[in-house]
C-alpha cells in the first residue's frame, strides 16, 4: 500500500493539507465523525482548539483500532460551527495536528455547519484511511 501526496505547482501552496492523495493497494477504513467527547460521552473543553485536540485524538484512536496510524489518513473532513473561529486558531490547530498526527497531511476540507449532534460540540472530524 502506498499513499502519494500530490501538490501541483499550478495550485496555491498547500499548508497543513495536501491537494490530492493517491492511494494504491491496501484496505480502506472509513472513520466516523469524532467530536471532543471523552470516554463518558461528555464534551471536553469549551474552546475550539481544546475540542479539536480531543476530536483528533478520538479519530486517531478509532484508526489505531483498525490497525492504522496518522500516515495512513488519505482524507479528513473538518466540520466547524464557526469557520471564522477555526481560521483565527489555525496556527494552534496546526501545532496540535503536527504533535498528534505528524506532517504527512491528508487531503482535507473545512466545512461550516450550523450545529453538530452534541450542541456543545464546536468541531467534528471524519476521515478515510488506506491501510496495507
Amino acid at each position: 500500500m502506498s499513499l502519494e501526496r500530490l501538490n501541483p505547482a499550478g495550485l496555491s501552496p498547500a499548508t497543513g493539507f495536501s491537494h490530492a492523495v493517491s492511494a494504491t493497494g491496501g484496505r480502506l477504513v472509513l472513520l466516523a465523525g469524532q467530536t471532543g467527547l471523552d470516554a463518558s460521552g461528555a464534551v471536553v473543553g469549551d474552546t475550539l482548539p481544546a475540542q479539536f485536540e480531543t476530536a483528533l485524538g478520538n479519530l486517531l484512536t478509532a484508526l489505531a483500532a483498525a490497525g492504522g496510524g496518522p500516515a495512513d489518513l488519505a482524507r479528513v473532513t473538518v466540520y466547524a460551527t464557526d469557520v471564522a473561529d477555526y481560521r483565527a486558531h489555525v496556527a494552534e490547530l496546526g501545532l496540535i495536528w503536527r504533535r498528534l498526527a505528524g506532517r504527512d497531511y491528508p487531503a482535507m476540507a473545512v466545512i461550516g455547519v450550523v450545529r453538530l449532534w452534541d450542541e456543545q460540540a464546536l468541531v467534528e472530524l471524519d476521515g478515510i484511511a488506506v491501510l496495507p
